[in-house]
Order: structure tokens, then C-alpha cells, then sequence
């Protein structure tokens, strides 16, 4: 797999795309929620940044930490 994705090949997107990319699927692990899947990254983010101020780096942790079930639209599976 890292010589299919090591390359970054399959298309070149910022992280708010890729957020924005989130909404166009159905997390097998939360089917019934009601909300996009970029809120609960956004959602994550403001729960570490309220509990850990001082740690921006982990803010962007929580961001950024379902970005790869992107991958699902590119035919990898969940």
C-alpha cells in the first residue's frame, strides 16, 4: 500500500477538502448519525482544545484524525 498511496497520486487536496470530502460518505461505525462526519472532526477538535489549551498541535490531531476514510472514495473499503 505504500507504494499506491506513498505518492500522494490518487489527487491533491488541502485538509479542508479532504474534511469537506468526509460529508459524501456513511462511516460504517456510526451509520445512524444524523450529523456530517466533518462536525465530529471539528467536534473532536474543540474537545481537545477546551481540555488541553497549551497543546495546538493536539487540536489539529483531532482535525485531522478521520481524514483517511477518504480513502473509501477511491475504492478502498472501510
Amino acid at each position: 500500500q505504500s507504494a499506491q498511496y506513498g505518492s500522494c497520486s490518487q489527487r491533491r487536496m488541502s485538509a479542508m477538502e479532504a474534511l469537506e470530502l468526509l460529508d459524501q460518505l456513511v462511516d460504517e461505525s456510526d451509520p445512524d448519525v444524523d450529523f456530517p462526519n466533518s462536525f465530529h472532526a471539528f467536534q473532536t477538535a474543540e474537545g481537545i482544545r477546551r481540555a488541553h489549551p497549551d497543546k495546538d498541535w493536539f487540536h489539529l490531531v483531532g482535525l485531522l484524525h478521520d481524514l483517511g476514510k477518504v480513502l473509501v472514495l477511491f475504492g478502498e473499503p472501510q
